[in-house]
């Protein structure tokens, strides 16, 4: 089963959005949960637990669940609110007014916050790949063993070393994973030599 990120997210009623990161536990190498974000413009980022994946292919992920309860599952960004001190921002007056018509009375600020269950992190798509030598391109999807959730593969399939081949890495060879990267246990060399898995591709 892949595991893509950034494609169409289907419920079983209608359109569920577009899938925006993986969540993983990096030591038991198993998918928790997938991220999608709902359609619109301000569609929220929401937790999709892997076993609501019922088909995945390279293109296209379909959901076990309706639109409707796809809505009610946790959000993925949790905001924080709190007040710009005066003479902060460029904004400072208290009921300034931003044009047309935006009240800033009074003006505050948001962070927002990723909801990772603990010991498990986000991996979004065009994460860098790093060889023990330097980087070899950017993750675009996981081949996953659908009876465990049980990352197999991690699949380069454009902007690496080796043009338009897929490259497909055994995650033993995987040495460690964060946010923003992963790391291989492999040279640059190592990695080209590596033999190709047939990915199945679909066109609709």
């Amino acid at each position: 089963m892949d595991i893509p990120i950034n494609v169409t997210v289907e419920c079983i009623n209608g359109p569920g959005g577009r899938s925006t990161a993986i969540i993983l536990n990096p030591s038991s190498e198993r998918v928790t949960h997938l991220v999608v974000r709902e359609p619109g413009l301000l569609g929220i980022e929401r937790l999709i637990p892997v076993e609501l994946v019922a088909e995945s292919t390279p293109q296209r992920i379909r959901l076990r669940c309706t639109m409707d309860e796809l809505a009610t599952m946790q959000p993925f960004i949790s905001t924080e609110f709190f007040p710009v001190p005066p003479g902060f921002g460029p904004y400072p007056v208290e009921g300034a007014m931003l044009w047309p018509y935006v009240s800033l009375d009074p003006e505050v600020a948001t962070i927002g916050h990723e909801q990772i269950p603990p010991g498990e992190i986000a991996v979004h798509r065009w994460a860098r790949v790093h060889a023990t030598d330097g980087a070899i391109g950017r993750v675009d999807e996981f081949l996953v063993d659908p009876t465990a959730s049980h990352i197999s593969h991690l699949v380069l399939r454009e902007g690496h070393l080796w043009g338009q081949k897929d490259v497909t890495i055994p995650v033993a060879e995987i040495d460690r994973i964060d946010e923003d990267a992963v790391y291989l246990k492999l040279n640059k060399h190592q990695v080209g030599a590596l033999p190709a898995i047939p990915v199945r591709r679909r066109t609709a």
